[in-house]
């Protein structure tokens, strides 16, 4: 593990203690609509916490636990075996994250993170939940859709390339049928928002394009979602957000590989922002350097033991 990881774990709030799953609501405070950024905002939700290894762990488990997707935990843990991390090692967990700060839809879903972001009580609150999505062969794509039906134990019309597979072409519900039990229909072909029989696929690149979540997950989302809701798809692996007027930065792996450079990309998101004066750049080098994809302080003001804490106790 890398000496960085080491300080988290170290530096990490101790003694928090929150919900195992860390999904919200929480409290937001988006920008001033038309300003760049703004410093009095709060885009960055939830607080890192800590584990101690169990014997009979594995990572997989651990991430469901506390609500999020595999690569989220597996990232920072990269080089472990994940059905045998070290008993008795104490963790990062790392439930915080920055939501989409200029949202006009009630439902976002960066591929970008493996994330889902549901607005709501007119974009003051926010609950977010991992997801899974497309192979790189089948790619989820981005753009603007509709939720156009909500179903209850949805048969799952098989695509072409697998219906020799499987030997049949629809699969009714069940315990194989990898919709789950509730799915959000969206206005591109049969494709949405589901369950799924494989919960190990959340947080990873499993699909044919369909938005796979927990289902305990799509249990709670499934009635607050409306038929005709908005749904925008976006893939934007660095975030920038504030909280209490410092400036935080995440930076995930290029899962669909789309970025050249994840260096030159992220200086110029910061550049667009207006912030990269306001920034530490060793601080954001070293955020691109381990793309945990967890939120770091990196404003030039505060003390360096608060910045190299991701997200935690302010």
């Amino acid at each position: 593990m890398s000496r960085f990881c080491l300080q988290i774990v170290s530096l990490f709030i101790l003694g928090l203690t929150l919900p195992a799953s860390a999904s919200g609501p929480f409290d937001i405070r988006l920008p001033v609509p038309g300003q760049t950024f703004d410093l009095n905002a709060r885009t960055v939700v939830g607080h890192g916490q800590s584990y101690t290894i169990q014997k009979g762990d594995n990572l997989l488990d651990i991430a469901r636990n506390y609500g999020l997707g595999y690569m989220e935990l597996g990232n920072i843990y990269r080089h472990w075996d994940p059905f045998l991390p070290p008993v008795g090692a104490e963790i990062v967990v790392p439930t915080s994250w920055i939501v989409p700060d200029h949202p006009k839809h009630p439902i976002i879903v960066n591929t970008g993170e493996m994330r889902l972001y549901f607005f709501t009580d007119n974009f003051t609150k926010v609950i977010t939940y991992p997801i899974g999505m497309g192979v790189l062969d089948f790619k989820t794509p981005t753009g603007v859709f509709k939720v156009t039906e909500k179903k209850t134990n949805p048969p799952w019309f098989v695509p072409k390339t697998l219906q020799a597979k499987y030997g049949m072409s629809v699969m009714e519900s069940g315990p194989d049928n990898p919709l789950g039990k509730y799915k959000l229909t969206l206005s591109w072909g049969d494709y949405g928002i589901h369950g799924t029989s494989q919960p190990f696929g959340v947080g990873r690149l499993v699909s044919h394009g369909c938005t796979r979540m927990y289902p305990e997950h799509i249990e709670k989302l499934f009635p607050l979602v409306k038929v005709g809701t908005s749904v925008e798809y976006i893939y934007e692996p660095v975030m920038i957000g504030v909280r209490n007027g410092r400036i935080y930065l995440s930076v995930n792996q290029d899962f669909y590989h789309r970025l050249p450079d994840m260096l030159t990309y992220t200086l110029g998101r910061l550049e667009a922002a207006q912030v990269a004066g306001l920034v530490n750049m060793m601080k954001v080098l070293k955020v691109v350097e381990e793309r945990f994809g967890v939120p770091e302080e990196v404003s030039k003001t505060g003390s360096d033991m608060v910045s190299r804490t991701p997200a935690g106790r302010n």
